[in-house]
């Protein structure tokens, strides 16, 4: 049954306000926060795998206007709030033109061995901030073979809403973990078994298309932020440097793009 929403300050839907408010957003990605435990996926598809990867449902909100049915696995019980678009522009900042906002209950973050425990390939991300960039990366990783990715504390929020839109919720189904640093981590992956292999485009770093990988050889790839790349002492870290090789006088391409080329490299490498 919908629930008629008039006013934007209702505290029903405070999950929902704001999403383009920074300090908003923080407020749901700090774990001590009043409205931490929670975070917003958009459209039907993403909403949809959310719930098929497991995460518990909040509550919905829904242009008052819409009349095609809420997807099918969406429990009787979830509370869908309905409200005109005024008030959806006054809450939310944009037009909710994809038809549907959820709030969904996040679980308790895996530690780095539990993200491990039955990875063979590992995407670690350094320094990324911009939630699009991060949103294309996970979306490469879900289908090109990343079984689980690690972020350092300067990243964005995986969850984020522009992040799942993004990655159409694909990356939802993959597990991740926190690193304080990736230099620090990268012992903890050694000592799991990974060997790690850090993206750059040094001349002098390895061609990637000349990786040879056995089928279950545990390999941890690391991607920098947008423009610097990753850090020096992480360069340093890694076991091997590899890069893909540009034409022209490009030196490189954007880290969602390198993302894709590199995972696809690693696929290769194993044969696949």
């Amino acid at each position: 049954m919908r629930i008629p929403v008039t006013e934007p300050a209702d505290r029903r839907i405070e999950v929902f306000q704001g999403l383009r408010d920074h300090t908003l957003r923080r407020r749901r990605e700090q774990p001590d926060g009043d409205l931490a435990g929670v975070f917003v996926a958009e459209g039907d598809l993403v909403v949809e795998r959310a719930i098929a990867a497991g995460y518990r449902l909040h509550s919905i909100l829904v242009d008052g206007r819409r009349t095609k049915p809420l997807p099918a696995v969406i429990d009787d019980c979830v509370p869908v709030y309905a409200a005109g678009p005024e008030v959806l522009q006054r809450i939310t900042g944009y037009h909710l033109h994809r038809g549907m906002l959820a709030c969904f209950h996040r679980r308790e973050l895996l530690t780095v061995a539990d993200a491990l425990a039955s990875a063979t390939t590992v995407a670690v991300v350094e320094g990324v901030n911009n939630p699009t960039n991060l949103g294309v990366i996970l979306r490469c990783a879900a289908g090109l073979g990343v079984d689980a990715f690690l972020l350092d504390r300067t990243c964005c929020d995986p969850l984020y809403r522009r992040s799942g839109r993004v990655s159409m919720g694909e990356a939802y189904a993959l597990p991740y973990a926190r690193l304080d640093t990736v230099p620090t981590g990268l012992d903890q992956l050694r000592g799991s078994g990974f060997t790690t292999l850090a993206l750059t485009p040094a001349a002098d770093a390895d061609d990637i298309a000349e990786l040879q990988l056995g089928p279950d050889e545990r390999v941890a790839l690391l991607l920098g932020a947008e423009g610097p790349g990753l850090t020096a002492a992480s360069l340093a870290a890694a076991d091997r440097r590899v890069r893909i090789p540009m034409a022209r006088s490009v030196d490189s391409i954007n880290v969602g793009s390198a993302a894709a080329v590199a995972f696809y490299a690693v696929a290769v490498a194993r044969g696949r």
